[in-house]
């Protein structure tokens, strides 16, 4: 049965009582329970000892159903097992005794989930690891609806971070495709949503998801690291062997507009092989004197 199919138990207001007044009421009934011990030590009848009995019953029953909230905090009321709502009043709060309270935090929570050790699109082992805010909305569903909430949200940010991970490559993905490395902000939305999905059992929203931490196996890291100098090599050399094609031809047409020189085939693939030599190589050129011709 999966966790949809399962009822679920909606948050709903509890029919509690304003604690200020019931703590007059409490004085009032303490007043009386003194007065009536006095009465039964001077006098000591039947009646007033009933009347102790009952004031001090009436006192015990009203101490014990006093109770604290603070702010963004909820107090979940149950009755023999049974839900009977959620008081977030926050303050001095009073319920029978004998309904059962458990307090739940609706603050904003701050996970910094541990290093994980995925496989991503590629097939690459990767470390990553993500932080995740959330909080609680509905008490109901997080008390009655999982086992233990914050121990389900813990498993399922570890159970969302290794999904994304599968979906998108490290680095150097095919056909612009996005990348944990180079798209973070796409990354932690798909993973806010897929672990909004997975939470919503439990009355938990998500407020932000990013990534902490990325980065390469250690035994793949140093191999990695010369893929992507090799990488940037090429993609420097590339940028200059286009821009030295740019020159030679630019400098090809001037000298053909100008008449400067007239140039056959065999000499301007001289002059071309000889300009790419000196603009794409790493040292200095050395000037060569050509005192003869081309043709001897």
């Amino acid at each position: 049965m999966t966790a949809n199919a399962l009822s679920h138990t909606q948050e709903r207001k509890a029919n509690t009582s304003n604690g200020g007044l019931m703590l007059l009421a409490t004085l009032v009934v303490l007043v009386a329970l003194i007065w009536m011990i006095i009465e039964l030590v001077q006098y000591e009848s039947g009646f007033t000892t009933l009347g102790v009995v009952v004031l001090a019953t009436i006192f015990l029953l009203q101490i014990c159903g006093f109770y604290t909230l603070q702010p963004n905090e909820g107090a979940a009321i149950t009755l023999f097992g049974n839900y009977k709502g959620t008081d977030r009043t926050p303050g001095l709060r009073w319920m029978l005794p004998w309904y059962t309270r458990k307090k739940v935090s609706l603050r904003v929570r701050n996970v910094t989930g541990e290093k994980l050790k995925v496989n991503d699109k590629r097939g690459n082992p990767i470390e990553i690891a993500a932080v995740v805010v959330w909080r609680v909305t509905d008490t109901a569903q997080a008390l009655f609806d999982v086992d233990d909430y914050q121990t389900f949200v813990d498993i399922q940010i570890e159970t969302a971070v290794r999904e994304i991970a599968s979906h998108f490559s490290y680095d150097h993905a095919e056909h612009d495709e996005p990348t944990l490395r180079g798209d973070a902000d796409q990354v932690s939305s798909l993973l806010r949503e897929k672990l909004q999905e997975r939470v919503s059992v439990a009355g938990v929203v998500i407020d932000e998801t990013k990534l902490s931490h990325l980065a390469y196996a250690p035994e793949i890291a140093s191999a990695m690291l010369r893929r992507q100098q090799a990488e940037a090599v090429l993609a420097a050399r590339r940028f200059i062997v286009q821009g030295a094609v740019e020159m030679v031809q630019h400098a090809l047409e001037q000298l053909s507009e100008r008449d400067i020189v007239r140039l056959d085939d065999e000499r301007r693939a001289t002059m071309v092989s000889n300009l790419l030599v000196v603009l794409c190589g790493d040292r200095d050129a050395q000037p060569v004197v050509n005192a003869g011709s081309l043709y001897q």
